[in-house]
């Protein structure tokens, strides 16, 4: 792609204009690759985040002038810099950019010097437009000065984009010809005479040669091997002497003038200067060269036709006549200028593209497309007159045919016939591509798609089971189950939770529920426990599993504070009044392990579940009823304890339990987590689950309240055939004869119905 080509042509305008115009993606695609490797990859995605465009750009898609816009101006929000630091940055990358996408050749060989090579840039958008059709290229003029100056005059439909010049510029000078450019904005406004190219902006070109690369390593090179100076001129004094005595050549040059010619004295480099030689005639007759160059054209400086070729004269018969004016039948399509012959003298170096008027083509011709034509302007001094030596502009076979041309009709020593047949191949590529490249971001979008998709599943997974028993599942590892000496168990359920569902619509107890489960979900992040499970109006959590942590009754105690005053907060939709709710806490000992494979659960086994939701369901209404253990933990704690008294538990006999009240040092706010700046903090370590703790258990209710040694109970009776409560003692087998009594009585069964005598092997998620 040109060097200025790109992104000039192409590319962004610092403000909009009344035309509509679009680049190709390339352009995009150089501009994401700047950032992240200038500034990584989070600041391409801040920087198209705030331009607020698509991340990943099709090389050969057309796009809107505007999305480069906006990420240049966020560019220079974002780095704090002006717009003319950005652009000229842009363009020094953009010249590598070019190199690394396989241009480095094509760009290498427009030129043996940076005047040449500017001169051909036009040549070269030229030549891409046949592959690039939306190409709308700037155009670029070296006017030499009387005084030496090289003044480079550069012209653009698009405004505010000439800093980028310099930057390109400086590249090519300082990779291709060693040398160092420094470039001075002379003048700057709007061209009168193109009809085209608004914008003029007059660069003073200023180039400081250095030691070019060959040169040096030819200096070290001598000195290396001692070649003295001296020798080198006796060598080329004896070479000139040899050949001093030979006979004159045809053109009456001496040997030595041939030798001269070829290479440079001293130096082995081949001469850039060359003396060419005309014949006195011109050894070609009229109707040879007419023939000879089907598609040109001689007209004088008023633009009046003297001379065309036969195929030209063919598709545009009006040529024929003597007399006629170029510009009534021809417009000039690139460069944009007026047409007039000082127009044209003024950018002769350029490559002149005409089309021609459909008014003035035969009726027949009139719907096919008008035919363009592509080629060189030549003044000739002597005649007064200006050649125009051209072929058809076609892009493929397909044009050809169009406008109803042949390949017969293109001089066969016409490179239009070959550049037709590659293009023609070429654009067969560029599709492919772009199909690959749809195809490629297909993909892509659907990889992220899979991504978002897997990290929602393993939200999903992690909501459901804990990280670290999570991350051994993915890793298809089996989860070993563990015994945890000492945790907390809650559970609650809503007061005349039957009564409601019997006299509501089903939408309306899942909206209660719904409101009262959020509330509940928040409070366990501000007090780190971690819910179990939500069977109907049931809810449940623990503390100190699957984290063990000493502060595990505080926690859950705080959480059920936060509970029952967030429970006030939500109405009954039968009676408008907030709801009650009861709380049961007790804490033990439990077994945890993973059970099935189909939809995996980390499960907790043992009494003390059973004995939790044992406290729930013999609590009072809109109070938090603790087990004797729970109280045996908080007393010494600053809570507010009211002793409740002995009362008949189903299946634990007679048990004196408490009443949590209030929390004596944190405030209702502080319990619900709404004081700004402030967690719950429990002054813990998580690993130091001493036995302290544990001690403070009555002996008899370690391994199964109530039991003898050895015993578990199950539903209330003694099961000495039952295993203690340790991971290295209980198989597969014995787990499942282990009755560990359902973690809670589903009181509230669907339809109404009402069970205390539902025998369930429940297993409490984590």
């Amino acid at each position: 792609m040109g060097v200025s080509g790109y992104f000039i042509m192409c590319g962004i305008r610092t403000k909009l204009s009344r035309y509509e115009v679009n680049q190709y993606g390339f352009i995009n695609t150089c501009l994401k690759s700047l950032v992240i490797e200038k500034f990584g990859d989070q600041a391409w995605e801040k920087l198209s985040l705030m331009a607020g465009v698509q991340d990943t750009f099709m090389t050969y898609e057309v796009y809107d002038d505007a999305i480069t816009l906006r990420l240049v101006q966020e560019a220079c929000k974002m780095l704090d810099v002006s717009s003319e630091v950005v652009l000229k940055l842009f363009g020094e990358y953009f010249f590598s950019f070019c190199k690394m996408s396989g241009y480095d050749t094509m760009l290498r060989t427009l030129g043996g010097n940076l005047v040449e090579f500017i001169e051909n840039l036009d040549a070269l958008h030229s030549y891409l437009a046949l592959s690039y059709e939306a190409m709308n290229a700037p155009s670029f003029r070296v006017e030499r000065m009387n005084d030496g100056r090289i003044l480079l005059h550069y012209y653009s439909d698009r405004k505010g984009l000439y800093h980028i010049v310099p930057g390109i510029i400086e590249a090519v000078a300082k990779d291709f010809f060693d040398s160092e450019v420094t470039m001075t904005i002379l003048n700057q406004s709007e061209e009168e005479e193109r009809t085209g190219k608004k914008e003029h902006v007059v660069f003073h070109m200023l180039q400081k040669e250095k030691v070019s690369r060959r040169k040096a390593q030819t200096i070290q090179k001598d000195e290396e091997t001692g070649v003295d100076r001296k020798e080198n001129e006796e060598a080329m004094k004896k070479m000139k002497d040899r050949y001093a005595n030979l006979e004159l050549c045809p053109r009456k040059r001496s040997p030595w003038d041939i030798v001269r010619s070829i290479v440079m004295l001293g130096q082995g480099n081949l001469r850039t200067s060359f003396t060419p030689s005309y014949p006195n005639k011109l050894w070609i007759e009229e109707r040879a060269f007419c023939n000879a160059f089907p598609f040109h054209i001689v007209f004088d400086q008023d633009l009046v036709v003297k001379q065309t070729g036969v195929n030209i004269q063919k598709f545009v018969p009006g040529l024929q006549t003597a007399g006629i004016r170029l510009d009534e039948y021809f417009t000039i399509v690139h460069p944009e200028v007026t047409f007039n012959i000082q127009s044209i003298k003024k950018f002769i170096n350029s490559q002149f593209v005409l089309k021609t008027r459909r008014e003035m083509l035969p009726e027949v011709q009139k719907k096919q497309s008008t035919l363009k034509l592509r080629g060189q302007m030549m003044w000739m001094e002597s005649l007064n007159c200006m050649i125009y030596l051209c072929s058809p502009k076609l892009r493929s076979l397909q044009e050809l045919e169009e406008r109803g041309l042949h390949l017969a009709d293109i001089a066969q020593h016409d490179t239009t016939r070959d550049l037709i047949l590659l293009n023609q191949q070429r654009l067969a590529e560029i599709e492919l591509s772009n199909k690959l490249e749809r195809k490629k971001e297909e993909l892509r979008i659907l990889s992220r798609n899979l991504e978002i998709e897997k990290k929602k599943s393993e939200k999903l997974l992690y909501a459901m089971l804990p990280t670290h028993v999570a991350n051994q599942l993915k890793e298809g590892k089996r989860v070993e189950a563990g015994e945890f000496k000492v945790c907390t168990i809650l559970f609650s359920d809503v007061v005349t939770f039957t009564n409601i569902c019997a006299g509501c619509e089903p939408i309306q107890i899942v909206n209660m529920l719904n409101a009262m489960y959020s509330r509940f979900d928040r409070l366990t992040s501000v007090h780190g426990v971690y819910k179990v499970e939500t069977i109907g109006d049931a809810y449940m959590v623990v503390g100190g599993v699957p984290v063990p942590t000493a502060t595990h009754a505080e926690q859950v105690s705080n959480f059920a504070l936060g509970m029952r005053i967030a429970a006030r907060e939500v109405n009954s939709p039968i009676t408008g009044q907030p709801i009650q709710i009861r709380v049961g806490l007790h804490t033990g000992p439990v077994l945890a392990g993973v059970v099935g494979e189909k939809m995996p659960r980390y499960c907790l086994f043992g009494d003390t579940v059973n004995t939790a939701s044992r406290m729930e369901s013999h609590g009072v209404p809109d109070h938090i009823h603790l087990s004797p253990f729970t109280y045996s933990v908080l007393k010494n704690k600053r809570y507010e304890i009211s002793e409740r008294g002995d009362i008949e538990v189903k299946g634990k006999g007679l048990m004196k339990t408490y009443f949590l009240l209030k929390n004596l040092q944190m405030t209702d706010e502080q319990i619900m987590g709404l004081v700004d700046g402030e967690t719950c903090v429990y002054q813990d370590d998580p690993e130091d689950v001493t036995d302290d703790t544990k001690e403070e258990i009555p002996e008899e209710t370690r391994d199964g309240q109530n039991a003898e040694e050895g015993e578990v109970v199950v539903n209330g009776e003694n099961n000495t055939s039952a295993p203690s409560l340790r991971p290295d003692n209980l198989t597969p087998n014995q787990l499942i004869q282990f009755d560990v009594t359902p973690a809670f009585y589903l009181e509230h069964l669907p339809n109404g119905l009402h069970s205390e005598n539902l025998n369930t092997k429940f297993c409490a998620i984590l």
